[in-house]
């Protein structure tokens, strides 16, 4: 790790946009790589029915992994059959009692996607727009038009762990392109234009494995910045990047010392859709088993007005 770590706008001055690629309007990026020629390509894959979801469980009794300085949701219990033992107890006709109940939550705090002006740096979110369009809420790529849009299509599975003959892969832990496609030859799947990558790393097993202790010296495990690496992410078109880990990418990259390169790299300059914190435990297990690791890929974050990020449910369908 270098003793200084440049500025973003000096590491990728070279580095490809797609500012302006869908107009200057835009506000979902890669996404709109993902037409209809991909979710028919998707949809085809479809054989034995088998559905996977990819959420983490919110309010986990074992603990919700979050990114440091952000809290698990709470969930808060409003009205239960105790409530009826008051004598002020609310009253509907017929006698109908019911629960309720409420969540506080860092709406990315969980499994869920990125608003494409989550991150930045000189200024500038995904596709030029001013940063202090986010200030009190983004009104620029927020994760809104994300979530009124929905992301189907091809989904392939790169199980960087198994491929490493690892349970999970360890703190730091780094990989490239290149290793995505080997473990894509491995695995015996082509990865394709335009489709969505899944990463499992199995990194937040060790959350519930070393408990306080797993945020001491905190360096998540993932890919790594080069150029060439952005650079093979434009070619292919890669519309999502989904991992199970908090941040898709190393936490600080070993080579230069700087915090989320890729975050700019790929969701600032090319637009690219991030989703993180996946649960791929089952859906890696079954492709381990059958050998199929393409499967159609079906998500909608919530749609929050301004927010700069959404829980999210996605779905795998075999």
């Amino acid at each position: 790790m270098t003793d200084t770590a440049p500025d973003l706008q000096d590491l990728l001055r070279d580095s490809p946009s797609n500012w302006g690629k869908w107009g200057d309007d835009d506000e979902v990026g890669s996404l709109n790589y993902l037409g209809a020629e991909q979710v028919l390509a998707g949809a085809a894959l479809v054989r034995s029915g088998k559905t996977f979801t990819l959420q983490r469980l919110i309010g986990d009794p074992k603990g919700d992994p979050v990114w440091p300085g952000r809290a698990p949701a709470e969930r808060t219990q409003i009205r239960d059959e105790s409530t009826w033992d008051a004598t002020d107890a609310p009253v509907a006709p017929g006698g109908l009692h019911y629960a309720d109940d409420k969540i506080e939550a860092f709406l990315q705090g969980s499994t869920q996607y990125d608003a494409l002006g989550h991150v930045w740096y000189g200024g500038k979110i995904w596709n030029g727009y001013d940063a202090r369009t986010t200030i009190g809420g983004l009104t620029k790529a927020s994760v809104e038009p994300i979530a009124r849009r929905g992301v189907v299509g091809r989904a392939v599975l790169l199980d960087m762990a198994r491929f490493r003959g690892k349970d999970n892969l360890d703190a730091g832990e780094t990989f490239t392109h290149e290793d995505l496609l080997a473990c894509a030859e491995a695995q015996g799947v082509t990865i394709e234009k335009r489709d969505i990558l899944i990463i499992r790393t199995n990194f937040l097993k060790l959350f519930h494995d070393l408990g306080d202790t797993f945020y001491k010296g905190f360096c998540e495990p993932g890919l790594v910045y080069s150029p060439e690496l952005v650079q093979w992410f434009q070619d292919m078109e890669i519309p999502n990047l989904v991992t199970d880990t908090m941040a898709n990418e190393v936490t600080t990259d070993p080579n230069n010392g700087v915090t989320l390169v890729l975050h700019n790299a790929l969701m600032r300059n090319l637009g690219l859709a991030f989703t993180e914190i996946a649960d791929l435990e089952a859906y890696a297990a079954d492709c381990a088993q059958d050998g199929r690791y393409d499967g159609f890929y079906v998500a909608a974050p919530l749609k929050v007005h301004r927010g700069s990020g959404s829980p999210v449910n996605p779905i795998v369908i075999k």
